[in-house]
């Protein structure tokens, strides 16, 4: 039974789901969430303890950061991009020695991502809110644009729905040094105008379309980077919420942790080993490690003559990166003159982002939950204080139209997710006569029961003879079968309008298959909400580890 509707001042919380009824969902997910004993022995405290947030703000107020400097970065690149003068005043007090975060991210993929975007922005602001408003401290909420990664081909292509509800991918075309370098690094060109145009051809045309393509257009336009128009359409769309916007490329906040790019190349590989013996304590606990470091990793990239490239130690001392081999002392020399040519990876990335900033809460997807699984004592190697992790909000939004359907039907949302018609024909079933099945079967067994019994007879008379008789039998049996589909197939002609219903719904709740907060981008959202789709999210959408809701905006 789902729970009762809950209204908002701008919206409607429909249903609310356990998250464990979804099979998409990891088992380390719904064990933090529901079962933290569990797992405990993984994480730095379960978020649902209110004392856990008392201990580890009075961890990270002790623990040590510049924040003079790294307010001194954020301001500067707020006052570039031309943040919303709230921003720009919730980052100013990060100077402040008692102030903490609560920091989210996401890689700059094209027009802002999926919607799961959004959604752990908005658990992180409601979550910093929260923080203020009971501690009686500034929580102010962080997001960390992730642009150092190469993998051009994660964050090229923006998928949304068209006004039939189909999924299309606009895809920007090749940039120079795509691939190779940082997302970062890479300016846009004019093919970016057509991309746009591209995205709108995809869009249903509302009231909004406009100002989204103008908005975009300000941001992703030729001559502007990449990660840098990512962080401006951030900026755009949650900055007057208070969100700050940090660009982890920003060679002005390297040297606030080349210390840490140093002792990484200290000891060499101790991180990877770190993590691989924390991935084994996960296996322990019946969950499969999110990474596996080789042996001879590093936990740093290296950022020269435009490329992105691993570190590896080398046999017998010193460092390869690439076909270059570099003497041990004057890399980790390098690494405190020139931080900015270097870049964590994912095991030294979190740590990196808590030495930056004084977080008490990060805000994590699934893979992230996992991520952070393994890296205990690698913030403990490097003097770094753990945050806690709160999974980012799940959720489905639904039109009116696809809401009413799920009502008459009773169908529960995640029967959606499976591909094909057995859901459709499950329902389209459920609408036959309540004594249709019931007859069919009867018949069946009937058919079964009188020809075994006539094979008895059948056998006297002539031996051979009993296989006619299962033959005979098995295509009374299958004519049946005939007739119960003819059944459904009439009842799916009668009913075009029920397979038109399931059809829009299942496309909106699961495009292509998938989570639709996990694939379809967020011009979409704004083209079909307007941008007070934050504004009304932010006021409707409540934040629970262990459900999924399902809302009508």
């Amino acid at each position: 039974m789902q729970p009762a509707a809950v209204a908002t001042a701008s919206g409607v919380v429909r249903q609310s789901i356990d998250v464990r009824r979804f099979s998409w969902i990891r088992p380390l997910v719904s064990a933090y969430s529901l079962d933290f004993a569990s797992v405990a022995s993984l994480f730095a405290g379960n978020p649902a303890d209110p004392g856990a947030w008392t201990d580890t703000i009075a961890r990270v107020q002790k623990s040590t950061h510049d924040r003079a400097a790294i307010a001194k970065v954020v301001a500067a690149q707020l006052e570039r991009r031309g943040a919303h003068a709230h921003a720009r005043s919730v980052a100013g007090r990060l100077a402040d020695p008692s102030t903490v975060a609560v920091v989210t991210g996401q890689q700059a993929g094209l027009f802002g991502g999926p919607l799961y975007t959004l959604l752990k922005a908005i658990t992180a602001i409601q979550l910093a809110r929260k923080v203020s408003a009971k501690h009686g401290i500034a929580a102010i909420p962080v997001f960390w644009v992730e642009a150092e990664d190469h993998d051009w081909e994660e964050v090229r292509t923006a998928h949304v729905l068209d006004g039939d509800l189909h999924l299309r991918n606009v895809t920007l075309g090749g940039l120079e040094g795509a691939g190779e370098q940082p997302v970062a690094s890479l300016t846009l060109d004019d093919g970016i105008n057509d991309t746009i145009a591209e995205l709108e051809a995809n869009l249903a045309k509302t009231e909004f379309t406009d100002e989204l393509l103008t908005r975009l257009r300000q941001h992703y336009r030729p001559g502007q980077k990449m990660g840098h128009a990512f962080a401006g359409w951030i900026d755009d769309l949650l900055g007057r919420h208070g969100l700050v916007v940090f660009e982890a490329a920003d060679p002005a906040a390297k040297p606030l942790v080349a210390d840490i790019f140093r002792r990484e190349l200290e000891i060499p590989c101790h991180t990877a080993c770190l993590a691989k013996e924390t991935g084994e304590a996960m296996r322990r606990l019946g969950h499969t490690p999110q990474v596996e470091p080789s042996e001879d990793s590093v936990a740093l990239f290296y950022l020269g003559d435009g490329l992105r490239q691993s570190i590896k130690r080398r046999e017998g001392g010193g460092y390869t990166i690439g076909e270059t081999v570099h003497d041990a002392e004057g890399l980790r020399a390098e690494a405190v003159e020139h931080p900015e040519r270097f870049s964590p990876n994912v095991l030294l990335r979190p740590v990196v982002q808590d030495r930056l900033f004084p977080t008490i809460c990060y805000v994590a997807g699934p893979s992230e939950l996992a991520y952070q699984a393994q890296l205990g004592a690698i913030y403990a190697a490097f003097g770094v204080e753990v945050p806690l992790l709160y999974p980012r909000a799940n959720a489905t939004l639904l039109d009116s139209a696809a809401l009413r359907f799920l009502d008459r039907s009773g169908l529960p949302l995640e029967s959606l997710h499976a591909q094909g018609e057995t859901s459709l024909n499950k329902l389209l079933e459920s609408q036959l006569p309540p004594t249709l099945e019931s007859g069919l079967d009867d018949l069946a067994r009937e058919v079964a029961t009188r020809i075994n019994a006539l094979k008895a007879i059948v056998v006297e008379v002539d031996p051979t003879l009993a296989g006619a008789a299962d033959t005979t039998r098995d295509r009374m049996q299958e004519t049946v079968k005939t007739l119960h589909s003819k059944i459904i197939h009439a009842s799916k002609k009668k009913d075009e309008t029920l397979r038109r219903q399931f059809t829009k719904t299942q496309a909106l709740a699961f495009p292509a298959g998938e989570p639709q907060e996990r694939i379809v981008d967020l011009p979409f959202f704004v083209n079909r909400y307007g941008q007070a789709v934050v504004d009304r999210l932010l006021e409707s959408l409540p934040i629970d580890m262990a459900l999924h809701f399902v809302l009508t905006l």
